[in-house]
């Protein structure tokens, strides 16, 4: 059985990743904690208003449900304090409860709304980068042929449109003009999450905008990358002499296929880490209740605690998939621990 090549070196080079892994998520930590206190407003200020309408005939009991709220928030406390208190719970999974979402806790939140998310993200991710690679390969190995010029002028326009202006484009047109698919949400009311006939029909029909939002930007990003690393690859000394020798049309395609692919293997593996952050305004869009739905209305709410736990979570997941490439590349490379000498 083959060893894995783990040595000394690598040892080392883990080491100074997990090391700048564990600073870097310290500052983003801090950032993630006091930029939302910068913004001159009182996150309990809609609870206080929803307080006293709730016991207006009891004004006297406000004081004592205000201060109730203070001890659960500690919103009063000065800001080291809540610091530290944010720390230790956080280094235990556990961000608090949700200010406009009382009294759920965040992390209640956040898995209520997670699966939805990677629901839409990893499908759309996954299924654009098959499908943009194949495309973009065969256009770039057919040079100058008409695919090649439509999936250039594709990927050049396509893949620089915002997910969310995009969205909004054919939520317009399908949902509001022709009608075809719904405005928002996820099923339609009445309906109960099931592994049922009629609520999966339901369900698609409600992922297809928000599914489409994000796909056809991504699989031209991905066409536009593969035709490029193709069109490279055909330059190279085996596959001038492959074609010399009379090799097969279908047999240099593999190869050069093959050989391009690591580099866009890298870049889904990045892609998939950061892609929660870039559907988060289409979910608002169209009312799609994942992660970005509650962290645009926590924003709204000032909802510190529940802006800290999604920010935190995604970060951490961005974090994740940048160690999981630099690991596989250093394992596969020996070049890169070493820092590039021979």
């Amino acid at each position: 059985m083959a060893k894995l090549p783990i040595d000394r070196t690598m040892v080392m080079y883990i080491a100074k990743k997990v090391i700048t892994l564990i600073i870097t998520y310290f500052i983003a930590i801090c950032i993630v904690f006091i930029l939302p206190r910068l913004i001159p407003a009182n996150p309990l200020a809609t609870r206080l208003q929803q307080i006293i309408t709730y016991y207006i005939y009891k004004p006297e009991l406000v004081p004592i449900v205000w201060r109730e709220l203070l001890n659960i928030f500690q919103f009063d406390k000065p800001l080291h304090v809540q610091f530290i208190n944010f720390l230790r719970r956080a280094f235990v999974g556990d961000f608090g409860i949700s200010v406009d979402m009382y009294p759920m806790k965040v992390m209640d939140v956040i898995a209520m709304s997670l699966p939805w998310t990677l629901a839409l993200v990893v499908p759309a991710a996954l299924a654009s980068w098959f499908t943009g690679n194949i495309i973009g390969a065969y256009a770039g190995y057919k040079r100058s042929g008409a695919l090649e010029n439509i999936i250039v002028g594709y990927s050049f326009i396509v893949s620089r449109i915002p997910y969310f202006w995009l969205a909004m484009l054919l939520l317009y047109a399908f949902a509001f003009s022709l009608r075809i698919f719904p405005v928002g949400g996820i099923y339609s009311s009445g309906l109960k999450p099931s592994f049922t006939l009629d609520f999966i029909v339901d369900y698609l029909w409600h992922y297809t905008l928000p599914f489409l939002s994000i796909y056809l930007v991504e699989v031209a990003g991905w066409m536009g990358s593969m035709r490029m690393l193709i069109s490279g690859e055909l330059g190279t000394d085996y596959i001038l002499y492959s074609e010399s020798v009379g090799v097969k049309d279908s047999t240099l395609f593999k190869y050069a296929y093959r050989n391009s692919l690591l580099p866009q293997v890298t870049g889904l593996a990045l892609r998939l880490g950061f892609a929660t952050t870039g559907v988060f305004i289409v979910e608002t869009v169209f009312n799609y209740p994942g992660l970005g739905y509650f962290l645009a209305r926590a924003i709204g709410a000032l909802d510190y605690p529940l802006i800290q736990g999604i920010f935190l979570i995604v970060i951490a997941t961005v974090f994740l998939a940048n160690f999981l490439v630099d690991f596989i590349y250093a394992l596969v490379d020996p070049r890169i621990r070493i820092g590039g000498r021979g």
